[in-house]
């Protein structure tokens, strides 16, 4: 393994949690396709209790829900990344130390 298999990991890192910052300030731009039509759909169903005179909780509730889901599966993907980073890095200094053991001396 080498560094650049690192680098890219910190990289997908960093944007990872740029998207869990955004989605936690309120912004759509780091959900999926799904999510934004379900995050949409609640919006329309709220503004449609508005027009109607009741309450807008349930869709409240809905967006809550959603926005909760997005933080859940990018905390995940983080978490995957942070493995598969400190895996790169023992293999790394597995190699390291073997090379090492194997010297000439």
């Amino acid at each position: 393994m080498s560094n650049s298999d690192i680098r890219r990991i910190d990289r997908e890192i960093s944007k990872t949690t740029k998207k869990l910052e955004a989605v936690q300030r309120g912004e759509w731009w780091p959900l999926t396709s799904r999510e934004r039509l379900a995050m949409t759909r609640a919006l329309a169903g709220g503004a449609r209790s508005i027009q109607q005179g009741r309450s807008t909780g349930r869709a409240e509730d809905r967006m809550d829900s959603i926005g909760t889901a997005v933080e859940t599966r990018l905390n995940a993907e983080l978490t995957a990344l942070y493995g598969e980073r400190q895996r790169l890095i023992t293999e790394q200094a597995r190699a390291k130390a073997a090379k090492k053991s194997s010297g000439w001396w």
